[in-house]
């Protein structure tokens, strides 16, 4: 894929933009930052208003920590295409990083009418309202969200340990169970399930 993309580098701007944007995303799945940014670099200045070039520059500067850089450039994409999912969600994630709660909460809301059925979205919803100390509704998201991915013995146990911290033992029981059946080798929803049953 490196070698075909490399083959459109010396084409015209919008083919050199998409080619190097196609690049970037690559190296950034190898780990390999530094030539993710070269080609981030190259796909901006080969075509300013390329949306998904814009959201790459910024998941490099994301992964190096500056997330309020990161936003800057997630915010641009989102000039450029309102609807850039990945810029919306990795905004979502920036401002969380930043403690922004509220604005990481707004930009999933706005993701999640788009995307209503998105795993992703439906956790980071539950993590915010989890983060934001109100459980009813980190349960509510979690409930949707085993709607689409009914076997994730992680989101199971959390909404097990949701129930918990409730007081609704029978509830927990039930999501830890679940957890269990998945994925009998977790020790903390082991470690609960033994505490369950010689009460």
């Amino acid at each position: 894929a490196l070698e075909t993309l490399k083959m459109f580098e010396k084409k015209d701007s919008r083919v050199k933009s998409a080619a190097a944007t196609n690049l970037s995303f690559l190296y950034y799945l190898g780990n390999d930052l530094a030539q993710a940014t070269n080609y981030a670099d190259l796909a901006i200045n080969s075509d300013r208003y390329n949306p998904a070039a814009l959201t790459n520059k910024g998941n490099t500067v994301f992964a190096n920590g500056d997330y309020e850089k990161a936003a800057e450039f997630y915010k641009e994409a989102l000039r450029n295409d309102s609807l850039c999912t990945e810029a919306l969600y990795n905004l979502g994630l920036a401002y969380k990083k930043l403690n922004r709660i509220d604005e990481a909460l707004d930009f999933f809301l706005k993701l999640y009418a788009i995307l209503p059925n998105s795993a992703q979205v439906l956790y980071q919803l539950a993590s915010i309202y989890e983060i934001m100390e109100d459980p009813n509704q980190a349960i509510e998201w979690l409930l949707q969200l085993i709607s689409v991915v009914p076997t994730d013995p992680r989101v199971l146990s959390k909404l097990g340990k949701l129930y918990d911290n409730e007081g609704d033992k029978s509830q927990a029981f039930h999501y830890y169970y679940e957890s269990y059946r998945y994925f009998p080798s977790n020790i903390e929803v082991i470690e609960w399930l033994g505490a369950y049953y010689i009460d």
